[in-house]
């Protein structure tokens, strides 16, 4: 998607993205939490000036697949609600497990593929057109896509020029979240830079409160730590080499990332609950964990996504106030913007499934999900003002206004065999090293192994 070319002037908009997100959450760090606009979120999300056609789908029945639990999978629900309103058409919501090609492959060897798949990889994309289940998009939707999407969110949704994925959901991976009130009384300061970063830990650390809170038993949220230590120490170019896997794991810039990853992941008293704790949390936990318990809370900081903040609306910190944010400091010469999300592939074509995906790709849809909160839309006719906060109104405005300069989740772009499974490849051997933080050669051995096996290009 990147040409050679492409990378400088993608590293200069990478360093003003993250200027301009540094800036603008350093504002609104300080602002009230949920400032929420009232712009007609009572009409059903029906934007007044809405000019999308659906048309009259009465008696279809539609399946929509994904992998969302909890708050994000309730929220997304008002939106197919929405969908059923408007055309008549009858939605089921099946819940999918990790990997989602694996779970598909039985759906659709039983018989059963549901319609529409929310597909969180571009790997999946390619992997379930490779094996001949996913289906064009048709000329509504791709005429809504054009209309509502940069190019670079459009390319990631094609195969071999064929456009085939709606990307519905985005995520700014390049956040850290933190306990307002332990920063408070550690007298830490917000970091820029990843030794700042340690000096902030350190100062919470002696102030009693474990500094960092790590989602270990979920692998991907090991790949996002490493991701944005190696895009910002590395740079862009280095990055999609290995996200192609034509540098290898074994490569002296991996090296100096788990290095670097380990000044955190090494002192064992630097994380929740030491490696053993933190591979026993899991995603929402690690969240909840660092916004709970007043004045003691199990840790000061999470790292992860904008889509944390569904999970700190499931305890009583507002976001600005009690739950605070900054980008993930730079650890090279300019800070990381790492994107990842979740885009809708059409498994079994109809009029009602085109139907879908064509609202999925408009801004009535994101619309509704925006005024709910924890999610973020790479649709950039989607208003500011439908976000419910000041910090989710700046991280979307932020990643609309990277246009095609960000950098997508490199273990999303692998073969799920290495990127997307849990216990195996990627998440597995990152897991491993989180317990053993001092065998940085032996977790790159096991990474190209691994990487050499489910790219199919040897090592």
């Amino acid at each position: 998607m990147h040409s050679e070319s492409s990378t400088i002037r993608t590293q200069r908009a990478v360093t003003a993205l993250a200027a301009l997100l540094a800036g603008a959450l350093a504002l609104t760090a300080c602002s009230g939490g949920d400032d929420k606009k009232d712009n007609g979120a009572e009409s059903g999300g029906t934007a007044s000036g809405s000019t999308l056609t659906l048309p009259k789908l009465n008696g279809a029945h539609l399946e929509v697949a994904a992998v969302w639990t909890g708050t994000e999978q309730a929220n997304f629900k008002k939106v197919l609600a929405e969908f059923e309103k408007r055309t008549g058409a009858k939605v089921t919501f099946v819940p999918a497990q990790d990997p989602i090609i694996n779970f598909l492959g039985s759906k659709i060897a039983g018989g059963q593929p549901p319609d529409v798949a929310l597909l969180p990889q571009p790997g999946a994309i390619k992997q379930a057109v490779d094996k001949k289940w996913a289906k064009p998009l048709g000329a509504a939707a791709l005429d809504e896509l054009r209309k509502n999407y940069s190019q670079g969110w459009q390319e990631i949704g094609q195969v071999g020029g064929k456009q085939y994925g709606v990307y519905y959901k985005a995520a700014n991976k390049s956040l850290i979240w933190y306990n307002a009130q332990a920063f408070e009384n550690a007298g830490a300061k917000e970091p820029k830079t990843w030794p700042e970063l340690l000096t902030s830990a350190q100062a919470v650390y002696d102030s009693g409160v474990t500094p960092f809170s790590v989602g270990g038993a979920d692998g991907w949220t090991l790949t996002d730590w490493f991701e944005n230590v190696y895009l910002s120490q590395a740079g862009p170019e280095k990055y999609d080499q290995l996200a192609q896997h034509k540098i290898k794991w074994t490569d002296p810039s991996v090296k100096q990332a788990l290095t670097t990853l380990a000044q955190i992941w090494g002192r064992k008293d630097f994380v929740a609950g030491g490696a053993d704790g933190a591979l026993q949390t899991e995603f929402p936990a690690s969240v909840t964990q660092t916004f709970t318990g007043g004045d003691q809370p199990k840790a000061a900081m999470v790292y992860e996504g904008d889509f944390a903040q569904v999970n700190i609306g499931d305890t009583k910190a507002k976001v600005g106030t009690d739950a605070k944010v900054f980008p993930f400091p730079a650890v090279g010469s300019s800070a990381p913007v790492v994107s990842g999300g979740d885009a809708a592939v059409i498994l079994k074509d109809s009029k009602a499934a085109q139907a879908l995906a064509t609202f999925l790709a408009s801004p009535d849809a994101a619309t509704i999900q925006a005024e709910l909160g924890g999610y973020l839309s790479p649709n950039k006719n989607v208003p500011a003002s439908a976000y419910p906060n000041e910090v989710q109104r700046t991280i979307a405005k932020a990643l609309v206004a990277s246009g095609d300069d960000f950098r997508f989740d490199m273990s999303d772009q692998a073969p799920q065999a290495f990127g997307g499974t849990p216990g195996k490849g990627e998440w597995k051997d990152l897991q491993d090293f989180l317990k053993n933080p001092k065998d940085v050669a032996g977790a790159q051995a096991k990474l190209e192994k691994d990487a050499a096996a489910a790219y199919g290009n040897g090592s």
